[in-house]
């Protein structure tokens, strides 16, 4: 499941939250700390796990 990256514009706390790219599209994040809906996502890297050795 992604894991997601974003920013309280509120209260300034960053936060990560593991969801489903169903409720991702919903956009339903609340901040963890206040509360609030008004979050902004953050760019993150990202890793892919491939089966084969290079």
């Amino acid at each position: 499941m992604p894991t997601y990256e974003y920013r309280c514009m509120n209260c300034n706390k960053a936060f990560e939250v593991v969801m489903p790219i169903s409720e991702y599209e919903k956009g339903k994040v609340k901040c963890p700390k206040c509360g609030k809906k008004r979050v902004k996502q953050q760019i993150s890297g990202f890793m892919i796990q491939t089966s084969k050795k290079s």
